[in-house]
């Protein structure tokens, strides 16, 4: 069945576009940067590039996290903690970003913690064709450390209200501190909302522009 377009699908279907309109070929990392809508953005995303024909696989940084008794010394309730201990980026470098970008027969993961277990997973190693797009979302993207592996970022706008996003006081924190250490908004290829997710009729997501002068 062919559902009728939506404004949600209608944005995500221009953004593909845009991608793929510099990025048709190769190995391409798409990345979505923000503390807030990532996942929902960066899954509907990945059905408007694969319905353009594109093979497409999805990593989250929530699955590259580093162990318990490394992100708890300073609290579950500081933003510097989130920002500083949480993400483990040498193994997202090594394990994801670094062997997807050789290419050829070099395999992959797209998965490296298990959270609720808090132990790394056992490593399933994936292939892909020459032609591929890796699409991950997560905070703090564009960070000095990971910076300039994606092709295209998108950064997600921390909403006005935190709290009614739900974001808890650590994560907007966290948000702030990544806002005045790095200034993603002028970094990244893209800025957006992310959109509503909460109703079938929520406000669509959105697209916004720095100022760079």
């Amino acid at each position: 069945m062919v559902y009728p377009p939506t404004p949600r699908s209608e944005f995500f279907d221009a953004l593909a576009n845009e991608i793929l309109h510099n990025y048709a070929k190769g190995r391409v990392l798409v990345a979505i940067d923000g503390v807030s809508g990532g996942a929902a953005f960066g899954n509907d995303l990945a059905v408007a590039l694969r319905e353009s024909g594109h093979v497409v696989f999805r990593a989250s940084m929530g699955d590259f996290l580093k162990p318990r008794a490394v992100r708890a010394p300073r609290g579950d309730s500081s933003a510097e903690a989130y920002y500083s201990d949480w993400f483990d980026y040498s193994a997202f470098l090594r394990v994801l970003v670094q062997p997807f970008r050789m290419g050829g027969s070099a395999g992959f993961s797209t998965a490296y913690f298990d959270a609720a277990r808090d132990v790394p997973r056992e490593t399933r190693w994936v292939t892909a064709g020459q032609d591929a797009i890796l699409l991950v979302d997560g905070p703090f993207l564009q960070r000095p450390e990971i910076r300039g592996n994606a092709n295209f970022t998108v950064y997600l706008e921390t909403p006005a209200d935190p709290t009614a996003a739900g974001l808890d006081a650590q994560e907007a924190g966290a948000a702030a501190l990544y806002e005045t250490q790095v200034g993603p908004r002028m970094l990244a290829s893209a800025i957006a909302s992310p959109g509503d997710t909460t109703t079938a009729d929520g406000a669509p997501p959105k697209r916004l522009f720095a100022d760079r002068c």
